[in-house]
């Protein structure tokens, strides 16, 4: 058995094991959370299925889980990489990710990242606006070097999420407007050397449930691919994006196979199966397989509201506070169950609150708050002098690796010394 689930005793476990016994092996205060490798080399290795004998890319996106564990593990299994500044680009380079296998995104890079891109040799930087095509000039003839380009398209399409992660409508930061794409390619090609368009790609947003959006946003990089091809040669790969969806309880949504099926298909269709084919997913291939642990500090009743109060917080865990997301929480020994409180965090913001719960007629000693393995470890803060939680890696039951916290004390003196 592979990720979150129940033994018949009702313990939440990871595979095999109950979290409880990983959280004493591991001696670590809670918060912490837990990450289930063999369950995220599966994810990669179902994509990659979805994809069949078409040449791709899975260029995992590295800003979903930073963790040298995490990446390595997706290393193995032949995965790319999507970085969005040097730091991720230097933790998929250390890895082992290959530098053919990584693309840069990000809208606003600087000279020294854009440098170290060049220098790198990865399969492309991606340009995100015309503007930015002609600072990657300006470096690439100051180094004396060819920067290879790819696109991001911004195709106006938009999607039922959250505003803060739909990226690919008219108003949005990201990408190159359908009315510049012909200014993009004379940048590239008045640029003689210096740079070479290799690719296009997309990304519309994430948590997407079906593909009919995906599809559209895709058919544009498509449209854009086939007229280019017509008047030059050079194109190397296409990418739809990534922002597969997963299920945080109650959501039926695609399966991250299903739009590789469909966006090779589509490329069939449209005479373009000889491109490579980049998938750039997150939340997919590591949301599910990731929980962290908090002890219920303390509960209150009032009237008719009931709270659990624990020990991790919004700055442990910003989606809830961010996007108005809604982890499961449960019981970490026992089935969840009727009645509901509502859990809070110890943050002093009235939005470090999770949500109401069924966490049973008593407040249990733990939870565990599920399919926190995506954007949530690397949107932590240490807001209100909270400590970073420490993190713990389980590979065939056992753990295998730890980061812990770095302490209070860490910020304490940090904080004396600025």
């Amino acid at each position: 058995m592979l990720g979150f689930r129940r033994n018949a005793q009702g313990h939440a476990c990871l595979g095999e094991t109950p979290l409880s016994e990983l959280l004493a092996s591991a001696g670590l205060e809670t918060p912490v959370y837990f990450y289930d490798l063999d369950a995220i080399a599966h994810e990669a290795r179902a994509l990659a299925a979805g994809y069949g004998r078409a040449p791709h890319v899975i260029a995992y996106a590295v800003k979903a889980n930073t963790a040298g564990s995490v990446v390595r593990t997706l290393a193995a299994e032949g995965t790319g990489a999507d970085v969005v500044s040097a730091a991720e680009l230097e933790v998929a380079l250390g890895c082992g990710i290959p530098a053919t296998k990584i693309v840069m995104s990000g809208v606003a890079k600087k000279d020294p990242e854009i440098d170290y891109a060049i220098a790198s040799g990865l399969l492309a930087i991606q340009a995100e606006s015309v503007e930015e095509i002609l600072r990657i000039e300006a470096r690439a003839k100051a180094l004396g070097r060819q920067a290879r380009i790819g696109f991001r398209l911004n195709p106006g399409v938009e999607i039922d999420s959250h505003a803060h992660i739909s990226t690919g409508h008219d108003k949005a930061k990201f990408g190159i407007a359908r009315a510049d794409v012909g200014r993009a390619f004379e940048a590239v090609d008045s640029a003689g050397d210096a740079l070479v368009a290799v690719g296009l790609s997309t990304h519309i947003g994430s948590m997407l449930h079906e593909v009919t959006p995906y599809l559209k946003s895709a058919q544009h990089v498509c449209d854009v691919a086939r007229a280019r091809r017509a008047s030059k040669p050079g194109l190397e790969y296409v990418s739809f994006g990534g922002g597969f969806g997963i299920d945080y309880g109650g959501t039926r949504t695609a399966q991250p196979a299903d739009f590789a099926r469909q966006a090779v298909e589509l490329l069939e269709r449209e005479g373009l199966s000889d491109l490579l084919l980049l998938a750039e997913p997150g939340r997919s291939l590591v949301g599910a397989h990731g929980v962290l642990v908090a002890t219920v500090v303390q509960s209150k009743v009032s009237g008719e509201n009931a709270w659990v109060m624990i020990d991790a917080g919004m700055n442990d865990l910003l989606r809830p506070a961010l996007y108005g997301a809604k982890h499961r929480i449960e019981p970490l020994d026992r089935e969840p169950a009727a009645p509901e409180w509502r859990v809070v965090g110890p943050v002093c913001e009235s939005s470090d609150d999770f949500g109401a719960h069924p966490l049973g007629p008593k407040a249990p000693e733990a939870v565990v708050i599920r399919d926190a393995g995506a954007y949530s470890f690397t949107m932590a803060s240490e807001y209100n002098g909270r400590a970073l939680a420490s993190e713990v890696f389980v590979r065939g039951g056992q753990i295998v690796s730890t980061s812990p916290s770095p302490g209070v004390a860490a910020w304490i003196k940090r904080r004396l010394q600025a």
